[in-house]
This record gives structure tokens, C-alpha cells and sequence, in this order.
């Protein structure tokens, strides 16, 4: 998928897009990226992406693949999510700019519209974040 089109699957906008591309969906696991730029809304005073930024980047990524299978469905906007809850989030370390974030989404059940959802972030081999959450999406119809 190619950086453009990110825009028909989530519905945030600049500055606080978190996701570049939606590179891959298998079943109920997917990929996204996120280069990490010097302008980037989470950006720390000490040069590092801010926690509070892997946390929206990986709900990001879930909005990129639910905002894909709802189009897959017939959706002509993508749903619009919101975080529920957070659970077990570690950070490893802090990713720097220009660093290449990769994440990977598993979808769990979904119950009255909250989503359980795994993410893990990489930068090439290294985990630099995982996390579970809840996630309440709406669909537009």
C-alpha cells in the first residue's frame, strides 16, 4: 500500500498521523510503518519519540487495519477508533529520528465493538515496544 493512500484507511491527519503504510494483511495479523521524523508531534525535548507516541503509533497501525477490512466490506470512510484501555505496555527503548518503526497488529475478538488487539514494534531485529489494548471502533456506514 502505497504512503498516499494511508489517508483512505485512518482518519487522522497531519501532525498527528502516526502511520505511513499499511504493508501487509494476512487472516487477522498486519504490518504497518512509520519513519520517524524530526517534525513528529511526539518528539521529545531530548531528540526521542515519547512513549505516549508508540502507544498512538500502535492504535494508529489497528485503525490502519480495521480501516482496511472495512473498506474490504464496502465502507467508503474508514471507522474512526478510540483507545479503551491499555494493558501491559513496555518500552523497551525510545526510538530515534529517522528510525524505521515496524508493527505488527493481531486482531483478538471482537465483543459489542471493543477490539482486543496485540502490537509489537521493531526497529529492524530489536523490539522496541509491545503492548495489548482495547479498542472501541466505530463504522461508519
Amino acid at each position: 500500500m502505497m504512503c498516499e493512500e494511508i489517508t483512505k484507511l485512518i482518519p487522522q491527519r497531519e501532525p498527528i498521523r502516526m502511520v505511513d503504510k499499511l504493508m501487509d494483511v494476512d487472516g487477522d495479523v498486519a504490518q504497518t510503518v512509520l519513519t520517524v521524523r524530526p517534525d513528529n508531534y511526539f518528539i521529545d525535548e531530548d531528540g526521542l519519540l515519547a512513549e505516549p507516541g508508540l502507544i498512538e503509533h500502535i492504535a494508529q497501525s489497528a485503525s490502519a487495519f480495521a480501516g482496511h477490512k472495512a473498506l474490504e466490506a464496502g465502507a467508503t470512510t474508514p471507522p474512526v477508533g478510540y483507545i479503551g484501555e491499555v494493558k501491559k505496555f513496555h518500552c523497551y527503548r525510545r526510538p530515534y529520528v529517522g528510525d524505521e518503526l515496524r508493527t505488527k497488529i493481531i486482531m483478538g475478538a471482537e465483543v459489542d465493538g471493543v477490539t482486543i488487539i496485540s502490537g509489537e514494534t521493531s526497529v529492524g531485529d530489536e523490539v522496541v515496544a509491545d503492548t495489548q489494548m482495547k479498542i472501541f471502533i466505530r463504522q461508519n456506514r
